[in-house]
């Protein structure tokens, strides 16, 4: 598996470095990674796809944690959340911009001819699957909603 091989390169350097906030973003991965591993049943090896949602649940609870620090004027604590983000985000697949997304939506809004809201679980879906690990899921279901609602 080529994350867990990245991975270990990765921890290695950062042990070098002395660089704590890095070290502890990828032991936070290597840890969730072997967790899912152990969890399957059967299938020891986790697929590309499975990483990708992975990585993106680690990054996203990162930026809840930031943001629900930031309302209880934290900050000391959501700069180190932020930053271990910044450092899990490195492992996934380059994010397309808004452009690119708005695009791909309203390709699909045009293949499926949706007419409004009552569509936007048939484009979701399509559009999720489509971008799935390329573009947070926030950022497709908003782009979707005004598209449809326009």
């Amino acid at each position: 598996m080529s994350l867990l091989h990245n991975l270990t390169d990765e921890l290695k350097a950062a042990m070098r470095a002395k660089d704590v906030l890095k070290l502890e973003a990828l032991r936070a991965i290597k840890s969730a990674v072997l967790l899912a591993k152990t969890s399957g049943v059967g299938d020891a090896e986790l697929s590309e796809e499975d990483e990708i949602k992975l990585l993106q649940k680690l990054v996203k609870q990162r930026k809840d944690s930031a943001g629900i620090y930031r309302e209880q004027n934290r900050e000391d604590l959501a700069a180190p959340e932020d930053a271990q983000a910044e450092v899990i985000a490195q492992f996934l697949p380059e994010q397309l911009s808004e452009e690119a997304i708005e695009k791909i939506v309203d390709d699909i809004i045009t293949k499926t001819d949706a007419q409004g809201m009552k569509d936007m679980g048939k484009v979701m879906g399509m559009a999720s699957k489509e971008m799935a690990g390329k573009a947070d899921g926030k950022t497709i279901s908003n782009i979707v909603k005004q598209k449809l609602s326009s």
